[in-house]
């Protein structure tokens, strides 16, 4: 494996999570569905500890979580831009808009987070067992949450367009009652609305 590599991977991941806080910490102030808001408020918390655990695992593995490299820049950039889209979004003058925005945001931001785990877990295999220690037990606790956060999130954005076409929806989406943690699981989730729409 390369080890620069997974450095450059463990810095964007870093960079990734501290962005997540400000996407949420702003998709918090579009929404206007209480439910969505009581989710992404618990999604913000959460990603205020998986920032904490990635200081704390790129320290344990020597490294300076504040060393700046271009792909970690790049990241803060279009975390910065998701922040912003939601902000113009805001001036706008149209809650559900917003809150639409907002939800698209919410879905990019956790694409690249949410493949960061991934990849952070195939290369914790393949490391000696003294390095890949705390990065297993990181992936192992966060995994799980950074799965229901995408695909739970998808949902909402799908049902909230949904709904801002006029198109029957289902909110909250099926993913929040059916505790969806993978791919497949959202598929069926996805599937399973139709169902729903037609009651």
């Amino acid at each position: 494996m390369k080890k620069e590599q997974l450095r450059e991977l463990l810095y964007q991941a870093l960079e990734t999570e501290a962005g997540g806080v400000q996407v949420y910490e702003t998709a918090v102030r579009c929404a206007i569905n209480e439910d969505l808001k009581e989710e992404w408020e618990k999604y913000l918390e959460q990603t205020r500890t998986h920032e904490r655990m990635m200081r704390s695992i790129l320290e344990s593995m020597g490294l300076d979580p504040a060393k700046e490299t271009l792909g970690r820049q790049v990241v803060r950039h279009k975390g910065e831009a998701l922040v912003e889209a939601m902000k113009m979004a805001l001036k706008g003058n149209n809650p559900q808009a917003a809150q639409l925005v907002a939800a698209e945001c919410v879905v990019t931001a956790e694409t690249k987070d949410h493949q960061n785990w991934e990849l952070l877990g195939e290369a914790a295999k393949k490391l000696p067992a003294a390095e890949a220690k705390t990065l297993k037990e990181a992936c192992g606790q966060i995994e799980d949450q950074e799965d229901e956060h995408l695909y739970h999130s998808m949902g909402w954005s799908r049902e909230l367009w949904m709904e801002s076409l006029g198109l029957p929806a289902v909110l909250p989406p099926p993913e929040e009652a059916q505790d969806v943690k993978t791919a497949e699981e959202a598929a069926h989730a996805k599937e399973s609305r139709k169902q729903m729409v037609q009651s």
